[in-house]
């Protein structure tokens, strides 16, 4: 298997999962649903961290090539797999007769684009910072730190916006029917200006995190936690 594959297989698998989670969680676990999205995200940023970055998720992807740690040739590879992967987890939700019977309530489109927004530049501006930089290199938290920004802004945001702070789980929760279709232009333009506006936070804060090229590459181009 060449590299990309393997690669593309661990960000389709770590995606799946969490949209798998975020339909089962949502029709089962009651208030109780962002832990449970949390912590599979958690566990497979451990799990997959070291292969792909453990993204799984298109706006850390976009924040990620920014910043310079994801080949452009990678990108667009990453993202439709995080895409398809979530569109079957919530087929196959849907196929389980656990979707909802109706959209959840959510709030109007201005504040549902600035909370998405918000909790997805945080989302990635996490990664960036405990996943990417120098300074926290080869450290044992990235992956709780990660899950529980998750947690947080499922909590915080989940009854205003659905809290999905990821373009591809939009997506898969507006197959599964737990979003309504009209709203996904909301979470993707939130979603990939949030990882665009975290790696541009993250180069203004960190000047010396720049790519290092080595090669013509850059070095650590796609493994956060090879970087």
């Amino acid at each position: 298997m060449s590299p990309l594959a393997r690669k593309l297989t661990v960000e389709f698998i770590g995606t799946f999962f969490l949209m798998f989670t975020v339909g089962m969680a949502t029709a089962t676990a009651g208030t109780l649903a962002p832990l449970a999205i949390g912590t599979t995200l958690m566990v497979m940023a451990f799990a997959g961290g070291h292969i792909s970055g453990g993204h799984f998720n298109p706006a850390v992807s976009t924040a990620v090539l920014l910043r310079g740690k994801l080949a452009a040739r990678d990108y667009v590879p990453y993202i439709v797999t995080q895409a398809v992967a979530a569109i079957l987890a919530g087929l196959l939700v849907r196929g389980m007769n656990y979707g909802p019977a109706d959209a959840m309530p959510v709030a109007g489109s201005g504040t549902m684009l600035v909370a998405e927004f918000l909790f997805t530049f945080a989302l990635a501006y996490v990664v960036l910072n405990v996943a990417t930089a120098d300074d926290t290199a080869n450290n044992s938290f990235y992956g709780l730190a990660i899950g529980f920004t998750l947690v947080a802004g499922a909590f915080a945001i989940g009854s205003v916006s659905g809290g999905a702070l990821n373009p591809a789980i939009a997506i898969g929760a507006s197959v599964l029917g737990l979003f309504a279709w009209g709203n996904i232009w909301i979470y993707l333009i939130a979603g990939f200006a949030g990882g665009a506006a975290a790696a541009a936070a993250f180069r203004l804060t960190q000047p010396a995190e720049g790519p290092k090229r080595v090669g013509g590459h850059a070095k650590g181009d796609v493994s956060l936690r090879a970087a």
